[in-house]
């Protein structure tokens, strides 16, 4: 009896899910184990980006230090303009002759009216005879965009130096004055400072005194021989023939350095005296004009390189 009800209990345990022989149940997660995956990617994503920040912070300054000069061009900067400044001088200068010089009132109006737009020659009109020009040249253009300039006439106005300040426009090959023109005063004289000191060479100076006047009298006169005096390789164009005849060499500087340190290589300032050409039967008179010369040492003799007007002789 007691083994069948052992068995009848063990069959409503079985039944019910219960005793030794249950099925697994499933086992609860404990709290705050869903989380710790949320805070295992919060983690991940910090330390990316920790690890980003000091990557840009050593990154950043080292690519500005190995990185090319920028090229680029400021806006603007490459922009050319395209003024025709040659042409626009000309038809200033003509503009000019004509504002300052015609006298006759009718004569002036038309032929203004070639320079300005229709109807504005009248705006031009002045006294008969208030205005003389001489000695007309263009002194600069003033451009100041594709289409404006001043064109700058320098000229003796009424027997003084002014200058006259003249607006043309300009479309393509087309000119035009556009405005009234100005009548300023001419540039203040400059004053020379004084020449700067340096030391020179006697020695050179005394060598050069024995090989320059050959030079210059074949410079002017004997041209065939005028490549003996000259360095290799250099080409020095001789003057006209008969347009002058060396007289003498009345003035050598030589710096006892070059500019550049070269020794072999030096400048000297020289005055020479031109005899000029005689005309009908009258005495010819003497020029004097300052050189400076480009002269070589080869070792045993000088070379002459190159001769031009010296920038500066007054006050040497």
């Amino acid at each position: 009896m007691a083994s069948a009800s052992r068995r009848g209990t063990a069959a409503r345990d079985r039944e019910d899910g219960g005793g030794e022989f249950d099925a697994p149940r499933a086992r609860k997660l404990r709290a705050g184990a869903g989380g710790r995956w949320w805070v295992g990617v919060g983690r991940a994503v910090l330390w990316a980006f920790i690890i980003v920040v000091v990557f840009n912070g050593i990154w950043f300054p080292l690519r500005g230090g190995l990185a090319l000069p920028d090229t680029a061009e400021e806006p603007g900067s490459g922009d050319t303009v395209t003024y025709p400044e040659t042409a626009a001088a000309g038809f200033g200068l003509r503009f000019a002759e004509t504002y300052l010089n015609t006298a006759d009132p009718e004569e002036r109006l038309s032929d203004l009216a070639a320079f300005v737009p229709e109807g504005e020659a009248a705006d031009l009109d002045v006294p008969a005879d208030s205005l003389t020009g001489e000695n007309l040249a263009v002194a600069a253009v003033d451009v100041a965009d594709d289409h404006n300039a001043l064109v700058v006439v320098r000229a003796d106005v009424n027997g003084e130096p002014m200058r006259l300040d003249v607006p043309v426009y300009a479309d393509g090959d087309a000119l035009v004055v556009s405005g009234s023109p100005a009548l300023l005063a001419a540039p203040a004289q400059a004053s020379l400072p004084e020449g700067s000191s340096f030391e020179t060479d006697p020695r050179a100076q005394e060598q050069l005194e024995e090989v320059l006047p050959g030079f210059f009298e074949a410079y002017a006169g004997e041209s065939a021989h005028l490549e003996r005096y000259l360095e290799p390789g250099a080409a020095i164009a001789p003057l006209p023939e008969n347009s002058l005849e060396f007289a003498e060499l009345s003035d050598i500087t030589v710096p006892s350095q070059a500019s550049n340190g070269n020794d072999d290589i030096r400048q000297a300032a020289v005055t020479v005296q031109w005899n000029l050409p005689a005309s009908d039967g009258d005495e010819a008179g003497q020029l004097t004009q300052n050189y400076l010369v480009t002269v070589v040492d080869s070792g045993s003799e000088w070379h002459v390189r190159d001769i031009q007007g010296a920038p500066r002789s007054f006050g040497e």
